[in-house]
């Protein structure tokens, strides 16, 4: 008690003994997979494989590249926003290795008919590199040759050579021969046309700063040691140690990795990414994975592969079943307007809009997917009496209803943990408890502690 030597009124501030908690976050999802391009946010981590946080399609661009050619992820992330999602991690798996050659550019002429006059390639293979034409300081009259443009090299945002006075005509300053004599970074090649008016070097070159396309990367296999990554380095599925607040976890991406050359799938590879998925969200007891079922089965070929190839027992997954169509981003004739994709994505987005509309103890099922156009199996009642018991959570058409899910079943055995909602609300609960109580981390254990 403090002790007050002089007589007045006193205000005393008295912590209350009741703690109150405040319920966990249960709408956040971690995505593992492929994208388009590593983040550049991070110099510690070039390959971008770090987890990082994106709250909306369009931060996920500006980190990621948006949609690319063999990457399911980037589609799963739209359709979880589209579908309610609000927060998510994404953890990047390499799947692409430098091509080894030349960064290439074909310097664009002021008039289009023209073609392209220079041609630029880096002597180092996958440089990263820009060039600047911009017209020379000193330049001569018309009348006495051609104008002269200056030529500058740029790598990591800084002139690292410079070539005044250049031009396209045979002489002393002919870009091909001045630049491919002193340039350690670049070569050039002049490309005229016959009907090309070199009166003026800037009427054929246009001024500007244009940067050199690397070579396509080249594709390398992914292992499941890939997707399973490392805590220590923050990388794949046990990088996301570090989102403690993450409590879904869905690996799109599974069917590229896994998908063999005569097109079939590799099981073995489904079910070990699928069960290091899962431990990782048993050992860490707040999260839950999302599965997808493989591509191209019937109700009676996924229920025996549910059943005699994955064979997986587990309060902290749920299955689903079967893949779903939506509108291909990556479209360029009718004909491919549509894609199959993994519903994981979409269903992660309606696991989180029934969090914000109802709460995380309502069954996330009997509800709609957004940006959904079809499903790859029509699933009739009498099949699902097939699928449902083994915990396989079925995607359905209801005519005028729309495309609904249709089962909200975990794949544990043991009925305490048969449904979705239960082990998520219990989740939620024991993360509240444990947020909420450390405060009581080495306080006295005695009365007072045991009433607060």
């Amino acid at each position: 008690m403090p002790t007050y030597a002089a007589p007045g009124v006193y205000v005393e501030e008295v912590p209350s003994s009741q703690k109150v908690l405040t319920a966990a976050a249960t709408a956040i999802a971690a995505f593992v997979g492929f994208t388009g391009r590593a983040p550049d946010d991070d110099p510690s981590d070039p390959e971008g494989v770090k987890p990082r946080l994106v709250t909306s399609w369009s931060q996920f661009e500006n980190l990621y590249g948006g949609y690319a050619e063999g990457c399911m992820l980037p589609i799963a992330v739209r359709g979880y926003f589209d579908n309610g999602g609000s927060i998510a991690y994404i953890v990047r798996i390499p799947n692409t290795a430098p091509s080894g050659q030349p960064s290439q550019l074909a310097l664009p002429a002021a008039d289009r008919a023209l073609g392209s006059p220079l041609q630029v390639t880096s002597i180092a293979p996958d440089a990263q590199l820009s060039v600047v034409i911009e017209s020379a300081d000193a330049a001569p009259n018309a009348s006495d040759g051609p104008t002269p443009f200056n030529l500058s090299v740029v790598e990591g945002g800084k002139t690292v050579e410079s070539f005044e006075n250049l031009t396209l005509t045979p002489g002393d300053r002919n870009a091909e021969k001045v630049v491919n004599a002193a340039s350690t970074k670049v070569k050039v090649k002049v490309n005229l046309g016959p009907k090309v008016d070199l009166s003026s070097m800037l009427d054929v070159m246009k001024p500007g700063t244009f940067t050199l396309q690397p070579a396509p990367a080249k594709p390398v296999p992914v292992t499941g040691r890939r997707f399973a990554g490392s805590e220590s380095s923050r990388s794949g599925i046990n990088g996301l140690a570090i989102a403690e607040d993450v409590t879904m976890v869905i690996v799109p991406d599974l069917v590229t990795a896994a998908t063999k050359p005569d097109k079939s799938i590799d099981l073995g590879l489904w079910k070990a990414v699928q069960t290091t998925l899962i431990t990782h969200c048993e050992s860490h007891g707040n999260r839950v994975a999302i599965l997808d079922a493989p591509p191209g089965m019937t109700p009676q070929q996924v229920k025996e592969w549910r059943s005699d190839v994955a064979m997986y027992d587990s309060a902290f997954a749920a299955l689903y079943y079967p893949w779903i169509k939506v509108e291909n981003p990556l479209a360029t004739n009718g004909a491919d307007a549509e894609i199959l994709v993994p519903p994981s994505g979409h269903i992660a987005g309606v696991w989180a809009r029934v969090d914000e509309t109802r709460g995380v103890w309502k069954a996330p099922a009997n509800e709609t997917i957004a940006g959904c156009l079809d499903v790859e199996y029509p699933v009739t009642k009498a099949e699902q009496s097939l699928l449902n018991p083994v915990g396989i959570n079925c995607v359905r058409p209801f005519g005028t209803r729309g495309i609904r899910i249709w089962g909200g079943r975990t794949l544990s055995s043991d009925t305490d943990w048969r449904y979705i909602n239960v082990r998520r609300l219990f989740n939620m609960v024991e993360t509240t408890i444990l947020d909420g109580t450390q405060w009581a981390v080495f306080e006295p254990n005695d009365v007072k502690l045991w009433e607060a």
